[in-house]
């Protein structure tokens, strides 16, 4: 089932307003990264522990955004991508007051439950409403919002939590959320309606192997990164000895290289193809992620190899979207919310990963059992990509 708009092309600001949403919604999600040291201290657990609270917010994610996405189908836009803000900032406020690490994994899973809701049906309104001849622009426009919020919101959140505390982090988001709640419902124009996706629709690309195997591929792809990701902070804590400073430095080019990314993968897959791109980026994580393992090395050498990781890293964006919308253009709603979920089953996936690494080895092991996971990644993607090319035609 396809959706069809209303209308030809999205409103003025639409593709602005609801990019910044998304980097509100990347920064509540991923500002745990720069704060991991902080909560095991204050909440005495583990880095490991500390690291589940990505984990919580993964997981909920990948269970909920699919379908809560197939059970709103009917009902308008404005009032899902605002109801899911709203959800999304009563989750920032759970874990800004949260006493102990089971109450912010909770404010985690509900934060979870409307960013699940938020990105996936911003996407299928700016893929629907563009003009099918700028449409990889418009989504594009739409995911920077998302890649920006590595560049800013996750470094600014990270100084924020080790200048004034690790709540005050959960605050800033929530007042964030709040104000693009109101915004959406500003801006947006109200009655955006189109062919609404269904758990019917759900069921059908559940049960389609090829689309699935290739959604996958995003969870396989992001898995690898999170092993190392996710416990960037402790790991420079221990190895290079950086405090507050080193660590937002470090988040800070990490953000700068996911903007390079997301602009790379675009023209990398306008020469090379969607698959040949993803191939070469797995390659580039087996590669680059060992280097972890390594450290400590020169400071600027690090900055550097962070910057091109994260680069390699982010530009798989564009060339997984261009695939799953030429797999399944019929079902490219539902794919796109199972993609978005699929990004969290990755992050949760790696995360998970890191943190079982540290309990039979040490933190400078992350690197290289990244790099044994992006290896898997391309196996996936080879497979995935020779299982469409025998797929009868038709089907």
């Amino acid at each position: 089932m396809t959706s069809v708009p209303e209308q030809s092309r999205p409103p003025v600001g639409l593709i602005a307003l609801l990019s910044g949403c998304n980097f509100v919604i990347g920064m509540g999600a991923f500002v745990v990264i720069g704060m991991v040291p902080l909560l095991a201290g204050d909440l005495g657990i583990s880095t490991a522990a500390a690291g589940g609270a990505m984990t919580a917010y993964a997981l909920a994610y990948a269970l909920l955004s699919p379908l809560l996405v197939s059970l709103t189908g009917r009902i308008g836009r404005r009032r899902v991508i605002a109801a899911g803000m709203i959800v999304f900032a009563l989750g920032a406020l759970l874990s800004a007051i949260a006493p102990n690490v089971s109450v912010l994994y909770m404010g985690r899973a509900v934060a979870a439950a409307g960013a699940g809701v938020v990105t996936p049906v911003g996407a299928a309104v700016v893929a629907a409403l563009a003009p099918k001849t700028t449409q990889g622009k418009a989504i594009a426009a739409f995911y920077f919002g998302l890649t920006l919020s590595q560049a800013l919101g996750v470094p600014i959140g990270g100084w924020i939590a080790f200048t004034f505390g690790w709540r005050a982090a959960f605050w800033i988001v929530m007042a964030l959320a709040i104000l693009s709640t109101v915004l959406i419902w500003v801006r947006v124009p109200a009655g955006l309606r189109f062919t609404p996706v269904t758990l019917a629709d759900l069921g059908r690309a559940l049960k389609d192997g090829l689309v699935m195997g290739a959604v996958l591929f995003t969870a396989s792809f992001l898995c690898a990164i999170y092993v190392l990701f996710t416990y960037l902070a402790p790991l420079l804590e221990q190895t290079m000895g950086y405090g507050r400073d080193g660590i937002t430095l470090v988040l800070l080019l990490f953000g700068a290289g996911a903007v390079a990314g997301n602009l790379i993968g675009g023209a990398l897959t306008d020469r090379l193809g969607s698959v040949k791109s993803l191939v070469l980026l797995c390659l580039g994580q087996i590669v680059l992620m060992p280097l972890f393992s390594g450290l400590p090395i020169d400071g600027g050498l690090l900055l550097v190899l962070v910057f091109v990781w994260s680069a390699f890293g982010w530009s798989f964006v564009a060339p997984q979207q261009v695939r799953l919308l030429h797999l399944a253009p019929q079902l490219a709603g539902v794919v796109l919310a199972l993609n978005a979920a699929a990004i969290y089953v990755g992050t949760a996936s790696g995360s998970a990963l890191g943190g079982l690494v540290q309990t039979v080895g040490d933190l400078t092991w992350l690197g290289a059992t990244a790099g044994i996971t992006a290896l898997g990644a391309l196996g996936h993607i080879l497979w995935s990509h020779r299982a469409a090319n025998l797929r009868p035609a038709g089907r």
